[in-house]
């Protein structure tokens, strides 16, 4: 039997689920309980008390039973207090990592993820090993974005210059989703990605490789994988489509207008310009929506985004 499974929530694959998953049951099970009282009340009152001659005159006002009112403050009361000490344990659980974690920096902007870690690698899927607790150090180039991993149960909002941050310990290998929960724009739903969790020995070859990505590679090849790696590929098709951002595609030598810049030529330092400065020249009929990567994008990896938009002919 698959213990991932669950009935109304998503696949279990962190520690999270052990108190979160029961505390959701609970909460969910006191709701029915009740709501089959109040419809089973409202059902049998209309009956009961229904008007049934014309000249029937209505009951006696009530104005006082202090036994009524204690039951139905009291009873109310002592649940939602043993609820939110359900939920305040879980919390503070979910809140304070233990001791030695490992930590990942994120980095939400539209509308893209990137995961820093210590040893230099940047990816745009989260990549941890099993069983590992992990710390996420998140903030946003932009405006407000969520993070929110579903199989693990756990999510914290993404704010323009602050930090936040969650853990969790993923309990089993396999790829999970990550989605942005808070409305950030017009290519929101496309702002997802995954957290991949691998054994400790793929996790230990997987950070040696991608803390060089470009080793190996053309300066073409290392740019076709920032294209995905950078979140290029959300606001700039390689097909000629229209999306957020002009097309790559046949892009490099073209005379672009660019309202009050005028006609500018494609080049490489229009191209930097553009990587550094987004604002500065807009082609017409796009929106100045493209957050700049200054402090981003290395030299190394500007050149050879470059070099990669050069071979879509």
């Amino acid at each position: 039997m698959d213990n991932s499974k669950t009935f109304w929530l998503p696949e279990k694959a962190s520690t999270f689920t052990d108190f979160v998953d029961p505390a959701f049951n609970l909460f969910f099970w006191i709701s029915i309980f009740f709501f089959g009282i109040i419809c089973f009340l409202i059902v049998l009152f209309t009956f009961k008390y229904l008007r049934r001659r014309p000249e029937q005159l209505a009951s006696a006002q009530i104005t006082h039973n202090l036994k009524l009112e204690l039951t139905w403050t009291l009873i109310p009361l002592v649940i939602v207090m043993a609820l939110f000490f359900v939920g305040i344990k879980g919390y503070f659980k979910m809140r304070v990592p233990p001791s030695g974690f490992m930590q990942v920096n994120v980095t939400g902007q539209k509308w893209s993820w990137s995961f820093a870690y210590p040893s230099g690698a940047v990816n745009d899927t989260l990549v941890v090993p099993v069983n590992t607790p992990v710390k996420l150090v998140m903030t946003s180039k932009d405006v407000i974005h969520s993070f929110f991993i579903p199989a693990f149960r756990t999510k914290a909002d993404v704010l323009p210059n602050r930090y936040h941050a969650l853990w969790f310990q993923a309990t089993r290998t396999g790829v999970f989703p990550v989605e942005c929960t808070q409305y950030c724009g017009t290519s929101h739903s496309y702002m997802w990605t995954a957290v991949k969790v691998v054994d400790p020995d793929n996790y230990k070859a997987w950070l040696d490789n991608a803390s060089d990505p470009a080793k190996g590679k053309t300066p073409a090849e290392f740019g076709a994988l920032l294209y995905t790696k950078r979140g290029c590929s959300a606001c700039h098709s390689i097909d000629g489509s229209r999306i957020v951002g002009p097309s790559w595609k046949g892009i490099f030598g073209r005379q672009e207008n660019c309202g009050p810049a005028g006609m500018v030529m494609v080049d490489e330092a229009y191209l930097r310009e553009s990587m550094m400065e987004p604002a500065a020249k807009v082609v017409n009929g796009y929106q100045p929506v493209m957050p700049t990567y200054k402090g981003v994008l290395t030299d190394r990896e500007v050149d050879a985004i470059t070099a990669y938009i050069k071979t879509l002919k």
